[in-house]
C-alpha cells in the first residue's frame, strides 16, 4: 500500500535513521550482525508504543542493518513504505548493502517490491558542488515525511549518540529532526547492546 492509494491520510509518519550492520573488518564495533533481533524487538516495541497501524507511513533508507529491519517491521504491521536513497541503486547496494554480505542484499530487493523508491539523482538532480549527498538525503526524507504535519511525524533513531564515519550520518538526521517533531525516539545502542 502506498499513500496514492488512499485517500485518508496518515495518522503516523514514522520517519527512520539507524546505524547499518558492521562491515566484517570493522575494527570498533557499532552495530554488531548477532544484535539484530535486539534491534528488531527494540523497534517492533516502538511502533507498537507510537500505535501505528495499517495506512501510516513509513520512510526510511534502505541501507543493511537499522533500515531493513525497520523496513521489514513496518512492512509486517500493513505500513505503507518509502524508501528514500542518495545514489543510484547500484551504486547505493555495493555502499550500503552488498558488503556486510548474509542475505541483505535479497532483503533490499523483497523491501522495495513492496515499497515506493525513491532516487535521490532521478528526482532531485545533481548534488549541488560542495553539498554531501547522505546530508541532503537526510533532509529530503525529512521533508518528504513532514508533508503530512509535523504533529503527525515521529523519528526513530537507532543510534550510539556518535558522529557517524562520514557526514550524513544518524547524528546529522537527530539535529534536523529535533527542529521539525517532538516525537523522538532514540534507541540508544550503548544501552540496547548490554
Amino acid at each position: 500500500m502506498s499513500p496514492a492509494q488512499t485517500d485518508k491520510p496518515p495518522n503516523n509518519v514514522v520517519l527512520f535513521s539507524g546505524h547499518m550492520i558492521d562491515a566484517p573488518n570493522r575494527r570498533v564495533p557499532r552495530f554488531p550482525l548477532d544484535k539484530e533481533a535486539v534491534a528488531a524487538a527494540a523497534i517492533s516495541d516502538i511502533l507498537s508504543e507510537v500505535g501505528v497501524r495499517q495506512g501510516d507511513l513509513a520512510i526510511c533508507g534502505g541501507a543493511c542493518g537499522g533500515d531493513l529491519i525497520f523496513a521489514e517491521a513496518c512492512l509486517m504491521r500493513d505500513m505503507a513504505l518509502e524508501l528514500y536513497i542518495p545514489f543510484e541503486e547500484p551504486t547505493f547496494l555495493a555502499n550500503s548493502v552488498d558488503f556486510a554480505d548474509a542475505d541483505w542484499h535479497d532483503r533490499f530487493l523483497t523491501v522495495k517490491s513492496k515499497a515506493s523508491l525513491h532516487v535521490m539523482p532521478d528526482e532531485l538532480g545533481p548534488d549541488p558542488v560542495g553539498n554531501n549527498s547522505y546530508e541532503r538525503n537526510n533532509r529530503w526524507m525529512l521533508q518528504c515525511a513532514a508533508r503530512f504535519g509535523g504533529e503527525k511525524l515521529v523519528f526513530v533513531a537507532l543510534w550510539n549518540g556518535e558522529g557517524g564515519d562520514g557526514p550524513g550520518g544518524t547524528k546529522h538526521f537527530m539535529g534536523e529532526a529535533r527542529d521539525t517533531t517532538e516525537r523522538i525516539y532514540w534507541l540508544d545502542t550503548r544501552k540496547l547492546w548490554n
